[in-house]
């Protein structure tokens, strides 16, 4: 029950039913919205608002793009699984915030009411920022679902007539990691397909050198993938800006590290996919004092916007600064296991601040990543993710990529399923000396 929980200057009374929504409906938040469900029972209302009826198991992308899945392999019902938790569920894109007002608003112009709001849109993909890129342009995509559905149709047009591949992340680019899995996936896929020979491919980052990661490396990651790389006989240029995008060409400045240029490239390329730079949804960034200039949304550390402190986020759009200074500017990815333990804390601190308590809870930000390389893969664990860390090391083998297909089934379970922590998962990790919260 409440007891004088103070909400953006007002208060709840012990009996009131508090009201939370959550604006995303991806990674971050349905899990969200089962945990707060699950923890808060009958005595209070949750919504979830997602933008598609569907929920996308993003790291499978990659394997869509190349067909070795089927976009329905990757996609749960959203509705039919939070409804029988008691969540309520909204297909609509959320059109305008007042956080003063303790509002939202929504594309089919509903209007709803909130007591604590909890914001997981992911990202916008900033593809405008460079000429010519884009799935609506000439360089696929494999940030969302219907983006890698049409890149593995372009990618069996582009079967029938092989040529070079350019694979990479953009300037501005926080997540690395699809971009190494799907040149490697790619170069698996080709080989089977005995046409590898005709397809010289080459990797363009920003990242200072291979294995950056935008994290400053983990482990041996940059030995290991140059190594991995030469093996498969793909190039990479480092410290790159993407300048433009054609349908036959990708121009590329590599840079020293100085920053001066050092070189211009033009990579004649039959298929391309880059990584884009993120920025936060429209809507969002469209408030003052809540996001930063990039539109992602500032927080303590308790995952609270401290201006509007009835207003949490997690995931994607929280912002989160670089991990060093980079030549070409990289941002600091967001990975999946961090995520559930910024949303973990979350649950825990509107829970907390329901009872008329204050928040106490913090996220480890601890960092998961299986890797699919194709035919093997490459296991990383950074704790915490942001340097300096507890723990941190790489491991390479065929077990990781059976690995990702294992916690790829498994993850989508726990979206079907609503148990997002399940006990064996909890304490195998801990035995390992990995923990969502802190203390």
């Amino acid at each position: 029950m409440i007891a004088n929980a103070a909400i953006s200057g007002t208060y709840l009374k012990e009996t009131d039913m508090a009201h939370i929504i959550v604006i995303g409906a991806g990674v971050g938040g349905m899990p969200a919205a089962y945990d707060l469900k699950n923890t808060l029972g009958k005595d209070h209302e949750v919504t979830l608002i997602g933008s598609s009826e569907y929920f996308q198991f993003t790291p499978s992308n990659p394997w869509v793009a190349v067909g070795w899945r089927k976009p329905e392999q990757v996609l749960v019902p959203i509705r039919q699984h939070v409804e029988k938790k008691g969540i309520r569920f909204i297909a609509q894109m959320v059109t305008q915030l007042e956080p003063e007002q303790n509002r939202i608003s929504l594309a089919d112009g509903q209007t709803l009411n909130y007591d604590y709001l909890v914001i997981t849109t992911g990202p916008q993909l900033a593809f405008d920022e460079i000429p010519g890129m884009g799935p609506e342009r000439h360089t696929q995509s494999v940030c969302t679902t219907p983006h890698a559905e049409q890149a593995g149709k372009a990618y069996q047009a582009f079967l029938k007539n092989p040529g070079p591949v350019v694979i990479g992340a953009a300037q501005g680019a926080s997540c690395f990691g699809p971009a190494y899995e799907f040149a490697m996936i790619v170069d698996a896929d080709l080989r089977k397909r005995k046409l590898r020979d005709q397809v010289p491919i080459t990797f363009v980052t920003s990242e200072p050198y291979v294995g950056h990661m935008g994290l400053g490396g983990v482990g041996d990651s940059q030995g290991l993938l140059e190594s991995e790389m030469r093996q498969r006989h793909i190039k990479w240029i480092t410290n790159a800006k993407l300048l433009e995008a054609t349908d036959s060409s990708v121009k590329v400045a590599e840079h020293n590290s100085q920053g001066e240029v050092i070189k211009e490239h033009e990579l004649p390329t039959r298929y391309s996919m880059f990584i884009p730079a993120f920025k936060g949804a429209d809507a969002i960034a469209a408030v003052k004092d809540l996001c930063n200039p990039r539109g992602f949304v500032l927080i303590d550390e308790f995952q609270r916007n401290p201006t509007y402190q009835n207003v949490y986020s997690a995931g994607v759009c929280v912002a989160i600064p670089p991990v060093e200074v980079t030549t070409v500017p990289t941002g600091a990815p967001k990975t999946g296991y961090m995520i559930e333990s910024m949303v973990s804390a979350i649950t825990h601190n509107i829970v907390a601040t329901i009872a008329g308590e204050q928040p106490t809870y913090r996220a480890t930000w601890n960092a998961i990543c299986l890797a699919d390389l194709g035919d093997n893969g490459m296991a990383f664990v950074a704790l915490p993710q942001i340097p300096p860390r507890n723990v941190t090391w790489t491991k390479k083998g065929k077990w990781v990529h059976l690995a990702k297909i294992a916690f790829e089934k498994y993850f989508m379970r726990k979206m079907r399923t609503g148990n997002t922590e399940p006990a064996y998962e909890k304490y195998v990790l801990k035995a390992l000396g990995i923990a969502r919260l802190k203390g």
